[in-house]
This record gives structure tokens, C-alpha cells and sequence, in this order.
């Protein structure tokens, strides 16, 4: 039985994706068709989402004489398991309770592909990554958009701006591959992959798996 009368859904998918454009496509058009919504992401832009952006930008300014440092991976681990927790208690949760569709571009799938990738242990490291996520509801339905590496790359640099920390060619092509698999790293979940194309067609795959048509 659902804990609660809202639907919980997320989109995943390497940077460049389409995540972002057809969660809000998603979001705005159930609303069309009287579904009350709440449209949301990890990073929050919540007290801990905002520590995370500036990592994963590396805005963070060194005291005179200090060296610059980058995050590690164990430590984004825990940041977005804090934001994630956070963003349950204080945005999803009191939505899915009120009976709003839920629709959260990235989740704790995030966490696994890329902390995973990014740890010198590799997959390895997994467990630990569930267990810090282990109070996290799980979705309804996890989308994953399945879309090229140099695809998803070209995208990246249209949209211009400076690259985060993560968008980077190889461990993008590497995450491509765990995104193919991503079932395996939430086993019980129900996971839906959409093939890439124009995005009136990958948005309309969507909307399909999600009422029960093709697509699983």
C-alpha cells in the first residue's frame, strides 16, 4: 500500500539529457489535465543544495595561503544524502501527502551512477551509497533518459556556461553506461528507459509509460 495519496515520480539521465526540460514539460502537463503538481530537483536550492552547487561549480574561494581543494566523492555522497533528506522532509513528503504528483528532476539514482563512477573503488562503494540513502521514499517510477554521451556533450555546450565538475567526456560516456543499467543499482524500483529523440517524441514516450502504455 503507498504511504501516501501522491505520485512520486523522477527523471534521471547523464548531464545534457533533457531531465530538466522534460520534467517541466512533464509537470506542466498534468497540470493541463488537473493533476496539481509540485515540480522539484536535487540539488535543492534548500541550505544544503546551495553548498552543493558551489562544489560542484567549485565557487569555493581558498583563505590566503591555502590551497585550493576539490570535493571528493565520499563527500558529495554525504552533501546530496543530507539535501535529499532535506528536500523529502520539506518539499516532497508535505506534497505527496497533500495529493500532488511529485516530479523531481534527479533522485537518489544520481548518487549511485555518479558517485559510483567517480570513487576509485568503483561500483564497490555502492552499498555504502544505499545506506546513506536508506530513508529515502522510494519513487513511484524512475524515468531514465537514454541519451549518447557526445549527444547529450554537444547539448552541453549549446546551452553554454562553465561545466560543472561532473561534465566531463569520459566519465560522462562511463555514466552513459551505468544510466543503461540503471535497474541494477535500485533493484525493486520501477525503472522506465526513453530512448533518445526530438524532444516532442522522448516527451511523448514519457507520458505514455507513465499512464500505462509502452515503454516499461
Amino acid at each position: 500500500m503507498k504511504p501516501y495519496p501522491g505520485r512520486f515520480i523522477v527523471l534521471e539521465g547523464i548531464d545534457g539529457s533533457g531531465t530538466t526540460t522534460q520534467a517541466a514539460r512533464l509537470a506542466a502537463e498534468l497540470e493541463r489535465r488537473g493533476t496539481p503538481v509540485c515540480l522539484t530537483r536535487e540539488p535543492t536550492p534548500g541550505p544544503i543544495g546551495v553548498l552543493l552547487r558551489g562544489a560542484l561549480q567549485e565557487k569555493w574561494v581558498p583563505e590566503p595561503g591555502e590551497a585550493r581543494r576539490r570535493v571528493s566523492w565520499a563527500t558529495f555522497s554525504l552533501l546530496f544524502a543530507a539535501d535529499r533528506l532535506d528536500h523529502l522532509d520539506n518539499v516532497i513528503v508535505p506534497a505527496l501527502e497533500a495529493g500532488r504528483t511529485v516530479v523531481s528532476d534527479r533522485y537518489d539514482l544520481s548518487s549511485l551512477a555518479y558517485q559510483s563512477v567517480t570513487a576509485p573503488e568503483g561500483a564497490s562503494v555502492v552499498p555504502w551509497i544505499r545506506a546513506l540513502n536508506a530513508r529515502a521514499l522510494r519513487p513511484d517510477v524512475t524515468v531514465v533518459l537514454d541519451v549518447p554521451a557526445d549527444i547529450a556533450e554537444e547539448r552541453r555546450k549549446a546551452r553554454g556556461g562553465p561545466p560543472e565538475i561532473f561534465e566531463v567526456s569520459d566519465l560522462q560516456r562511463r555514466l552513459a553506461a551505468v544510466y543503461a543499467r540503471a535497474e541494477e543499482l535500485v533493484p525493486g524500483d520501477r525503472v522506465v528507459h526513453v530512448a533518445d529523440g526530438s524532444q516532442d517524441a522522448v516527451f511523448a514516450h514519457i507520458f505514455s509509460a507513465l499512464q500505462g502504455g509502452a515503454g516499461d
